[in-house]
């Protein structure tokens, strides 16, 4: 998940800036950002796992962050590039929010998980 981020700011940055207006350029930079950071979170659920192997709650954070990072930030790519690509916005825009629900059930498990 980290490449993916390095590969899409950096393709961001260098490649599409030029192509891109400053809006869509946010998008893309948007979900780097969370990117980098669930797959930090992701890196801690493992680390975590470890220690406690078998925790169901543990299981579920890691398992909603990499699917919100797939669908937040995969369909933020999407529509950031979408006025080079063409690809036809309203038939994802529904699964960005998902991918925040996801991301927001994997740090209430981690919490869950981490009080006890």
């Amino acid at each position: 998940m980290g490449a993916i981020g390095v590969i899409f700011g950096a393709f961001g940055a260098h490649f599409l800036k030029s192509r891109l207006d400053a809006g869509d350029l946010d998008t893309i930079k948007t979900g780097v950002l969370y990117l980098f950071i669930h797959t930090l979170a992701t890196l801690f659920v493992c680390l975590r796992s470890k220690q406690q192997p078998g925790s169901r709650q543990l299981r579920i954070a890691g398992l909603a962050f990499v699917f919100g990072s797939i669908m937040f930030s995969g369909s933020l790519f999407i529509i950031g590039t979408a006025s080079l690509t063409g690809f036809p916005v309203s038939t994802i825009g529904f699964i960005t929010p998902l991918g925040g629900l996801c991301f927001i059930l994997g740090w209430i498990f981690l919490v869950f998980q981490k009080s006890n």
